[in-house]
């Protein structure tokens, strides 16, 4: 059987690690505002003729 008697790094990997971890992870990444996550937009495109009201529709349907 053979024994690892040390990590397999060399001094001078192990003195990069820290520095390199703190340039990649030292800062927290830009605020993101909650009203800039949601995107809203209508379900369905406005029909203007389903909207339309017409009073006297139901004369013209029953005693036409």
């Amino acid at each position: 059987m053979t024994q690892r008697t040390g990590s397999g790094e060399s001094a001078q990997e192990s003195t990069d690690a820290p520095v390199q971890r703190l340039d990649r992870f030292g800062t927290l990444p830009e605020r993101i505002r909650p009203e800039d996550m949601v995107e809203t937009s209508p379900a369905t495109a406005p029909d203007p003729a389903r909207d339309m009201y017409n009073a006297d529709e139901w004369l013209i349907r029953y005693c036409g």
